[in-house]
C-alpha cells in the first residue's frame, strides 16, 4: 500500500510541474517585415534566456504566467505576457529612434539602457564614424562628432595626429588625451618624435619637442572594423576606470560574427585629395623686387634679376607648386563574417595608401583582424579578438623652425622670381632668399614613421551561480598592445642647409608594450518584481613598457644612410615602466525599472605616485529617476522624462620620473660621467585629482520621435601638476609640484529626431550644442607665460583667478589678454535622408564659435615679405599690410592672436544601393560619392583654424606654418555576398 502511494504522489507531482512550464516558440521580425536573428528573448525575474536564428525563429521554456523580454540593439525593447494558452508568436520590432533601448556602459563589467543612465554618454555609430566621407585615420573620423569634445589637428601631414580635449583642460602638464579601450584593451597613444628638432632647432639645441609634429598612435586603428564608439566624457562615468581616464574614455567595439549564413563584403573606395586651402603670394613687380633689400648695390641686382625672370617667363607660384598637387586615395577593405549558435567570427584583411597634396608625403596602412567569440556551455563563452596593423607615414618637413629650413618657412621668404629648379643634370641651385631650397628639400629628405603593431584581446564570461532569482558570473578582460616604431629621418649632404653638418641622418627605434586586465565578480540579484540588485567588485592592472633610441649622425657619406657611415654620432635614449593597479567595488540598484541608484569606490596606486604603495580612494554615485515609467507623468505627449545626476572622482598620474633626481651624462676631462640633473626630484609627489558633478534631464515625445538631452557639468581639477623655478643656490633649476586647482563648467544640448517616416522617406536628424568655461582657482608658483612665444607674439598662461586657456601678450599699454583658446560654444547637426530606402544622403555640419589661434604663419610671410596682401593698404595707419604688421611687433600681438572659429560642411555623403539583383549569390550592391572638408567659411588668415603645431598637450591652436590641411572627393562601391 505504501509503495502505491508513493507511485501516485510520484505522478501527481510530475503531471504538477508540467503543468507549471510550457515551451513557447515563435517568430521576430524587424521593421522590414524580414527575419531578426539574434535578437535577445528573456523572461523577467528569471534566468532563462535565447535568441533567435538566422529564420528569426526561437523556442523558450517558461513557467506562466510570465513576461517574455525582446531586446535588440538599435530596436525598441518589447514585452510579451504569457498566459497557460501561449503557444506560437509573432511580432515585429520597431526601430528606437530615441535609442532609449540601447545598452551602454556603467562600470567595468556591467551596463545599462540608456532610458535608466545617470551619465551623458554619446555615442557613435559605425554608420556615422566612417559611413558619410571618410577620413584618413581613425582619430580624424571623430572630429565634430562628439558633443563636449575640442579636437585640433597637430598638422595636415599623412599619417594623423589629432588632440583631443573632453570638457576642457584635465591637466597642465600631465595627460590631456582620452584613454582608448578598443575591445577590453587600453591603447597606446603616443607620440613619438622622429628627432627632427636636430635640424630645425625649433626648441633650443634638444634632441626632441612635441613641435616636430608626430602622429598618434590611435590613428593606427581602422575605422571599418568598427562597431560602435562610446564616450565617457568625465569622471562621474568614467572614474571605475582608472587614473588613465582622467581625461575620459572612448570605449571601442569593433565588429563580430553572428549566426547565420556566411557573409562575404568587399568595398573599394578612389579619391582625390587637395589642399584646403592656398594662402598666395605676393606679386613682384621691378620696384618691389628692389624693395627686398635696404642695401642700393643688392637692390639694383634684385631688379634685374626680376626683370630677366619676367622676360624668361620664369615667374613662378612656388606656394602652389608645393602644395598645390593632387594627391590618389585608394582603400580596400574584404570581410568574411557568420557562426552559428555557439561560434561566431569576424575576419578582415583590409589596405589603404594615400598620397599627400606635397610630393613624397604618403600613408599607407594594412590592417588584418580576426574576432572570435565562442559559447564552450551555456555557462561560458570566450571572445578574441585580435589585429595586426603595418603602417607607413611619409609626413614631409614643415612646422616651426628657427634653422629656416623647413619648407614653409623657407617658401616664405622666396620670392616668385627666385630661380629653385634643377638643372638638366637634376643639380638643384642654392635659394639666395632662405636657408634652404624648398624643392630641393622634396626631393631628397626623408621623414618617414613606420609602424608594426599588435593588439591582442581576450575576454572571458563563466557564470559560476545561476537560480531563479540570482546569477553570479566572473568577468575577466584584458590584452596586449604592442608596436615597434622606427623613424628615418635623413638629410643628405646636397641640401643647402647641410653644408655645415654634411648630412644628417637620425635612426629612431621605439617598443613600446603595454597590457591590462580586469578580473571581477558580477551578481545580479532579483530581490522581487521592484528591485534587482547589480553587485560587482574586482581588481585592475594595467603596465607599460617604452623604450625610444634615437640615433644621430652628421657628416653622413654622400649617398648613404646608414648611422655607421657617418663621421660624427650621438645617441640619445628614452625609457619608462610604469604598473598602476586598481581595486574596485560598485553597487547598482534598479527599483521599479524607473530609478537607478548607482554607488562605488576605487582604490588606485601607481608607480609614478610619490609613495607607489599607498591607495588612494576614488569614489563614484549616480541616479536616474524615469518619471513615466514611475507613473508620475504619463505617457502622452512626453512618453520618457528622466532626471539623473552623477558624481565621481579619478586621478591623472605624475610624469615619469618626477619623484627622482636623475643622473645626466656629462663629459669629465675627457672621460663619461654621471652628473646630477638640474630638475630635482620630488618623492611626495601626488596625482591630480578631478571630481566631476554632472546632472540633467532627457525626454522623449511624439511617440520617441523625437528626444532632447539637457546636461550640465562641474569638473574641478586638484593639485595639478607644473614645473616651479629654483633659486639658483639650491643647485637646481626646476622642480615638479603639486601647483594649484582649476575648474570646467559647461552644458550640453541635444536634440534627435524622425520628422519624416513613410514608405517613401525617412528622414533622421541631430542637432548638439556644447560649450565650456574654465578657470583657475588656486595657483601656489608665480604665474608665468606657458608655451608659444612669450608675451611678443601671443602666450598662454596659468594665472589665479582667470581662464586656464586665456592667451596673453603685448596690447600696446603693456601686457594685457588677447583672447582665448577655448571656443565660445560649438555645435554640430547630422542627417541621415533615405529615400525608398535606396537611395541615402548623409551630411554633417560644425560649427565653432570663437576661439583665438596664435597665429604666425601670416607673420612669417610678412618677415619674408612674400604674403599675397603685402602691399595692399588696408590699416588706419596707410601702410603695406604687410609693413603695418611687422610695426606691430614688440608693441602688440593683437595682430597674431586670430578668431579661429568657423562653419564646416565636414562630411556629405550619396549612396545608392541595389537590393534586388539578377545574380542570387548578390545580397547587396552599394555605390556612393562623398566629401570630406570640403566646404568652409572662417576668417581665420591660414591654411585652416584646426591647428596645434605643438602637439597634443596644453599648448594647442599655434600656428606655423604648417603642413596644409586637406580636403577629399570619394568614390565607393560596395559588394555583399
Amino acid at each position: 500500500m505504501k509503495n502505491y502511494l508513493l507511485m501516485i504522489s510520484l505522478l501527481l507531482l510530475m503531471t504538477t510541474v508540467m503543468a507549471q512550464t510550457k515551451t513557447i516558440t515563435g517568430v521576430i521580425t524587424g521593421p522590414d517585415k524580414q527575419p531578426a536573428s539574434n535578437v535577445n528573448i528573456s523572461v523577467t525575474q528569471s534566468t532563462a534566456g535565447t535568441v533567435t536564428n538566422t529564420a528569426g525563429r526561437f523556442s523558450i521554456t517558461v513557467s506562466p504566467p510570465a513576461t517574455l523580454v525582446i531586446s535588440a540593439t538599435g530596436y525598441r525593447t518589447v514585452t510579451f505576457p504569457v498566459t497557460t494558452s501561449t503557444a506560437e508568436i509573432s511580432i515585429s520590432l520597431e526601430e528606437d529612434v530615441a535609442r532609449l533601448d540601447e545598452v551602454v556602459v556603467t562600470g567595468l563589467a556591467t551596463n545599462v539602457k540608456r532610458r535608466n543612465l545617470a551619465n551623458a554618454v554619446a555615442t557613435i555609430s559605425a554608420r556615422e564614424l566612417n559611413g558619410i566621407a571618410p577620413a584618413q585615420t581613425f582619430d580624424a573620423a571623430l572630429n565634430g562628432k562628439i558633443t563636449g569634445a575640442y579636437i585640433n589637428a597637430n598638422s595636415g601631414a599623412p599619417g594623423g595626429g589629432i588632440s583631443v580635449k573632453l570638457r576642457g583642460v584635465t591637466s597642465v602638464f600631465g595627460n590631456t588625451q582620452p584613454l582608448y579601450v578598443l575591445d577590453g584593451v587600453f591603447v597606446d597613444n603616443s607620440s613619438t618624435s622622429g628627432g627632427l628638432n636636430v635640424v630645425t632647432n625649433a626648441s633650443g639645441s634638444a634632441t626632441t619637442s612635441s613641435q616636430d609634429n608626430p602622429s598618434s598612435r590611435i590613428a593606427d586603428i581602422r575605422p571599418e572594423d568598427i562597431e560602435n564608439i562610446e564616450i565617457l566624457k568625465g569622471a562621474s562615468a568614467a572614474a571605475i576606470y582608472g587614473s588613465k581616464a582622467a581625461a575620459g574614455v572612448v570605449i571601442i567595439t569593433t565588429k563580430k560574427g553572428k549566426a547565420g549564413k556566411t557573409r562575404v563584403s568587399v568595398s573599394q573606395d578612389l579619391g582625390l585629395i587637395e589642399a584646403r586651402k592656398l594662402l598666395g603670394a605676393r606679386e613682384f613687380n621691378g620696384d618691389r623686387a628692389a624693395g627686398l633689400s635696404s642695401d642700393p648695390a643688392t637692390s639694383t641686382a634684385l631688379r634685374a634679376q626680376f626683370e630677366a625672370a619676367k622676360a624668361a617667363g620664369k615667374i613662378f607660384d612656388y606656394e602652389k607648386e608645393i602644395y598645390g598637387n593632387t594627391g590618389f586615395a585608394r582603400n580596400t577593405v574584404a570581410s568574411l563574417s557568420g557562426g552559428n549558435e555557439k561560434t561566431g567570427f569576424y575576419l578582415s584583411a583590409s589596405q589603404k595608401d594615400e598620397e599627400g597634396i606635397v610630393k613624397k608625403t604618403g600613408y599607407r596602412n594594412t590592417s588584418v583582424r580576426l574576432n572570435l567569440d565562442h559559447r564552450i556551455n551555456d555557462n561560458i563563452k570566450i571572445s578574441v579578438s585580435s589585429n595586426y596593423i603595418n603602417s607607413s607615414a611619409d609626413r614631409g618637413f614643415n612646422g616651426n623652425d628657427n634653422a629656416g629650413v623647413t619648407l614653409g618657412i623657407a617658401l616664405s621668404s622666396t620670392p616668385s622670381f627666385a630661380q629653385l629648379h634643377p638643372d638638366e643634370f637634376g643639380n638643384y641651385p642654392a635659394n639666395p632668399f632662405a636657408a634652404s631650397n624648398p624643392l630641393q628639400t622634396i626631393a631628397l629628405m626623408k621623414n618617414n614613421e613606420a609602424v608594426n603593431r599588435f593588439i591582442n584581446g581576450f575576454n572571458l564570461e563563466a557564470i559560476l551561480q545561476k537560480n531563479n532569482k540570482s546569477t553570479t558570473s566572473f568577468i575577466g578582460r584584458g590584452g596586449v598592445d604592442f608596436y615597434n616604431l622606427a623613424t628615418t629621418v635623413l638629410f643628405p649632404s646636397e641640401l643647402q642647409f647641410q653644408a655645415i653638418n654634411k648630412g644628417t641622418s637620425i635612426q629612431g627605434n621605439t617598443r613600446s608594450l603595454s597590457t591590462n586586465y580586469i578580473l571581477s565578480l558580477v551578481n545580479v540579484f532579483n530581490v522581487s518584481e521592484q528591485l534587482a540588485l547589480t553587485t560587482s567588485a574586482g581588481l585592475t592592472r594595467e603596465t607599460g613598457n617604452y623604450n625610444n633610441i634615437l640615433n644621430i649622425a652628421t657628416q653622413v657619406i654622400s649617398g648613404q644612410s646608414n648611422v655607421d657611415q657617418a663621421g660624427a654620432s650621438n645617441a640619445t635614449q628614452f625609457r619608462t615602466k610604469y604598473q598602476n593597479e586598481g581595486v574596485f567595488v560598485q553597487e547598482e540598484a534598479l527599483i521599479a525599472d524607473a530609478i537607478i541608484l548607482t554607488g562605488g569606490v576605487r582604490f588606485d596606486r601607481s608607480s609614478n605616485n610619490g609613495d607607489a604603495t599607498k591607495y588612494y580612494a576614488y569614489p563614484k554615485a549616480g541616479v536616474s529617476w524615469n518619471l513615466t515609467r514611475m507613473g508620475i507623468i504619463p505617457q502622452t505627449f512626453v512618453n520618457d522624462l528622466k532626471l539623473r545626476a552623477a558624481f565621481g572622482q579619478a586621478n591623472n598620474v605624475p610624469a615619469y620620473g618626477s619623484k627622482f633626481t636623475s643622473l645626466v651624462v656629462s663629459n669629465i676631462n675627457g672621460n663619461p660621467g654621471s652628473i646630477v640633473s638640474v630638475q630635482q626630484g620630488q618623492p611626495g609627489i601626488k596625482p591630480e585629482r578631478q571630481s566631476e558633478f554632472e546632472t540633467g534631464v532627457d525626454f522623449t515625445v511624439l511617440n520617441g520621435r523625437m528626444s532632447f538631452q539637457l546636461t550640465y557639468y562641474t569638473k574641478k581639477i586638484t593639485d595639478f601638476l607644473m614645473q616651479a623655478s629654483l633659486p639658483s643656490s639650491s643647485g637646481f633649476t626646476s622642480k615638479w609640484v603639486n601647483a594649484g586647482d582649476l575648474r570646467n563648467r559647461g552644458v550640453e544640448l541635444g536634440m534627435s529626431a524622425r520628422p519624416v517616416s513613410n514608405r517613401d522617406l525617412v528622414w533622421n536628424t541631430t542637432l548638439n550644442f556644447w560649450k565650456n568655461r574654465s578657470t583657475v582657482t588656486r595657483l601656489d608658483i608665480p604665474s608665468t607665460p606657458q608655451g608659444s612665444f612669450g608675451y611678443v607674439l601671443g602666450s598662454f598662461q596659468i594665472e589665479e583667478g582667470k581662464s586656464a586657456t586665456q592667451i596673453l601678450g603685448l596690447n600696446g599699454r603693456g601686457v594685457g589678454l588677447l583672447g582665448d583658446a577655448e571656443p565660445k560654444f560649438q555645435m554640430n547637426t547630422y542627417n541621415d535622408i533615405t529615400f525608398r530606402n535606396r537611395l541615402s544622403l548623409r551630411f554633417l555640419v560644425h560649427l565653432k564659435a570663437g576661439g583665438q589661434n596664435i597665429n604666425l604663419t601670416s607673420l612669417q610671410n610678412d618677415f619674408g615679405m612674400t604674403s599675397k596682401d603685402f602691399d595692399v593698404i588696408g590699416n588706419e595707419a596707410g601702410l603695406p599690410n604687410g609693413i603695418y604688421r611687422i610695426s606691430k611687433v614688440g608693441t602688440t600681438a593683437e595682430e597674431f592672436v586670430q578668431n579661429s572659429g568657423y562653419m564646416r560642411l565636414r562630411e556629405i555623403g550619396l549612396y545608392y544601393s541595389f537590393t534586388k539583383l539578377p545574380l542570387s549569390y548578390l545580397r547587396g550592391v552599394r555605390v556612393g560619392v562623398s566629401l570630406n572638408n570640403w566646404w568652409t567659411i572662417t576668417k581665420y588668415k591660414s591654411y585652416d583654424p584646426e591647428v596645434s603645431n605643438f602637439g597634443t598637450g596644453f599648448s594647442t591652436g599655434v600656428d606655423v606654418l604648417p603642413y596644409p590641411a586637406v580636403k577629399r572627393a570619394s568614390f565607393h562601391l560596395t559588394i555583399d555576398l
